[in-house]
């Protein structure tokens, strides 16, 4: 009950969350509880199912653009994380290996076998996991504008003066936050956007009030946390051998552009690339008409 009294006040919060683009009104939400977690899912259309996965600093809402685009002909399913969004809190769980199998119970629960992925951020982690761990579900692959933890120079990209976020987390860390989620989140849209302007009052005032629920910084951190692990769960894949699945790797102009194919070709045979132009990192906030027209011939092909 709390967590509809929350999704209540946050869309009452004022006219600016109005500017957050909204799922079409034949979307349903579900709660849907599995491996220690409840995750709040949104699903709409019919057709081929197509699994939405999204990143720090956003939630499920990120994806209405594409979702409202892609349910003419397909299944959309969009989750928030666990710890994220209106998704459930549990202390632990956040390596992607175990959140690949959050993935795969909500796709039981819905009764869908196989999915084509489209993820950006931290989804792609996710979305990496789930295509290593359950294979024979994932028909086509598309990662936007974030390495993989464990994943070709992994080690250099994670260790930028811009990726110093990889490493902040901790009790101090939530202190120094806490009541000021939307100075930590405006950095974030400010330098790794090439617009910071597309990314409106509306939206960061929307993500603001999700991030600055109980437990949503700490749940957060705790994606950040777990990439050790991460890289060393994908690298125990990868020893295996390169995974076949087709991957279109989308980068941001002005963010890791074309390099995001190139990191996507240390772990799949199968890569195509795209380049988004007058783009930094946030895709669907900066460019979503874009996303779509790269998207949409992917998945048909």
């Amino acid at each position: 009950m709390k967590k509809y009294v929350s999704l209540i006040v946050l869309m009452a919060a004022g006219p600016a969350l109005a500017q957050v683009p909204a799922y079409p009104a034949t979307f349903q939400t579900r709660d849907i509880a599995t491996n220690g977690a409840v995750i709040h899912v949104r699903v709409g259309g019919k057709g081929p199912a197509v699994l939405l996965l999204h990143g720090f600093g956003d939630t499920g809402d990120m994806w209405a653009p594409l979702a409202a685009d892609l349910m003419k002909d397909h299944t959309v399913i969009a989750p928030d994380l666990r710890g994220m969004g209106l998704s459930s809190h549990p202390d632990v769980g956040y390596d992607k290996k175990n959140e690949a199998a959050d993935i795969a119970g909500v796709l039981d629960t819905l009764k869908v076998g196989k999915v084509d992925v489209v993820a950006h951020d931290i989804g792609n982690m996710v979305a990496f996991a789930f295509t290593a761990r359950y294979a024979s579900r994932v028909g086509k692959l598309v990662l936007m504008d974030a390495p993989v933890p464990g994943v070709a120079n992994w080690d250099e990209l994670s260790h930028t003066p811009k990726t110093w976020h990889f490493y902040f987390y901790g009790p101090d860390e939530e202190r120094l936050v806490a009541g000021r989620e939307r100075i930590y989140l405006d950095r974030f849209y400010d330098e790794f956007s090439a617009h910071p302007a597309k990314v409106n009052e509306g939206i960061r005032e929307h993500y603001t009030a999700l991030y600055a629920r109980p437990h949503a910084i700490h749940d957060a951190f705790e994606q950040f946390k777990a990439f050790p692990q991460d890289a060393k769960d994908n690298q125990a894949w990868l020893a295996n051998g390169k995974l076949s699945t087709p991957v279109l790797a989308i980068g941001g102009e002005k963010s890791y552009g074309a390099g995001l194919a190139d990191v996507a070709r240390a772990a799949f045979t199968n890569v195509q690339g795209a380049v988004i132009p007058d783009a930094g990192h946030w895709l669907m906030e900066e460019q979503p008409q874009a996303v779509i027209a790269a998207v949409r011939p992917f998945l048909a092909s």
